[in-house]
């Protein structure tokens, strides 16, 4: 399964619904903070929680699922195609744009990010693996304990546990190349990937 896919899935319905992370958390009985990391794809949630949100945004788990298996050969996405979403509400402005999604079921998620100058959210951790590459702008990526400055044709592939970020010096946006692996882990485990989901 793409947790991706999944996350961004929730995220609309509940947008649709006109329900607030917090409400849909109180009824499901999770605690706010977990179900915006599923939002967030910072961590996978359990069968039973997924069943519990599902159930709050009156959806069936059969249409959240619906087309995650889907594996075409090939898929194009066009430039006017790009799904676009934010992440790490409010803390962050950075702007994301999906450039695979008309595959459902991957391995790999690339992204295109606008990062403006004046995000500065906090460094976080999700599964996986990361590999960045500066196409325009100053950046910056503080990871863990160290910070490493990027140029444009610089790239950098870390471990995604480590908690990190990417902001813009010298005062202009930056647009990077992000290619997220593996960040839900297999279809069939549906794991609580991070200690605080134990809340579930």
């Amino acid at each position: 399964m793409n947790l991706t896919e999944l996350a961004q899935r929730l995220k609309r319905v509940r947008l649709q619904r006109g329900l607030t992370l917090e409400q849909v958390a109180t009824q499901a009985g999770l605690s706010r903070g977990w179900l915006s990391k599923v939002e967030n794809f910072r961590l996978t949630p359990s069968l039973p929680a997924l069943s519990e949100i599902a159930s709050v945004l009156d959806v069936s788990l059969s249409e959240l699922f619906e087309g995650l298996e889907a594996e075409p050969g090939l898929v194009v996405v066009r430039s006017d195609q790009r799904v676009e979403y934010r992440r790490d509400e409010p803390v962050s402005k950075i702007r994301y744009a999906s450039l695979a999604h008309a595959r459902p079921k991957r391995s790999m998620d690339p992204f295109l990010l606008k990062v403006p100058v004046e995000d500065d959210r906090e460094k976080l951790p999700h599964k996986g693996e990361e590999f960045l590459y500066v196409l325009s702008g100053q950046a910056r990526l503080d990871y863990g304990d160290d910070s490493h400055e990027l140029n444009p044709g610089d790239s950098v592939y870390f471990d995604g546990e480590v908690p990190h970020r990417v902001v813009c010096r010298d005062g202009e946006e930056c647009e990077v190349l992000v290619v997220f692996h593996d960040v839900g882990g297999e279809a069939s485990d549906h794991i609580v990937a991070d200690e605080e989901a134990e809340e579930a």
